[in-house]
């Protein structure tokens, strides 16, 4: 069973709100809250609704119990996609929940990645073996990366890598995820 006034406590002090300004905000007593935190009252269907719309979430996200996030991934936990030129492994399996989606982006000789669209986003990628070129469609710069070296860009352009001959491996990290 939940333990409604723990939870109320929890998403108070996450967001940073004394147990007077929530009363203020919720038009509410201090000393109810207070006994609300302590589980010694229970407040109204209604009541609760208007106290979690000012801590920012729905009912139904009050309700729902936040499942442990997974820390640790193995290789068998990781997903394989093969392409013509290319296979994409994402790292973190349903990664598109998540802030940051990483990959490892395999190019064949002369493989090239699926052409980026802008979005509102970023990357960050690292050239863990073999040498590759990042296209910028949108201003014409075409970048010349090898074995060791970075890049971070905006996702505001249109964008790829293509293989420099031999196979190339790339760490991909974008915000949110793209792929």
């Amino acid at each position: 069973m939940m333990d409604i006034g723990k939870r109320l406590k929890q998403l108070r002090t996450k967001n940073d709100l004394t147990l007077e300004d929530l009363a203020s905000r919720c038009e509410l007593s201090k000393g109810f809250l207070s006994q609300l935190e302590r589980n010694l009252t229970s407040p109204s269907i209604s009541t609760l609704e208007d106290i979690v719309e000012v801590l920012g979430i729905t009912l139904k996200d009050f309700f729902t119990e936040e499942t442990q996030n997974k820390v640790v991934y193995h290789k068998e936990d990781f997903y394989i996609d093969e392409r013509d030129n290319y296979s994409i492994t994402w790292l973190v399996p349903d990664s598109q929940k998540n802030a940051l989606d990483p990959i490892i982006l395999k190019l064949n000789e002369d493989g090239q990645s699926q052409t980026i669209a802008p979005y509102d986003g970023e990357e960050f990628g690292l050239v863990l073996k073999g040498k590759v070129d990042l296209y910028d469609e949108t201003s014409s710069k075409v970048y010349h990366l090898k074995k060791g070296d970075t890049f971070y860009l905006k996702g505001n352009c249109t964008h790829y890598l293509k293989s420099r001959g031999g196979e190339t491996e790339v760490l991909w990290i974008s915000t949110p995820a793209i792929l």
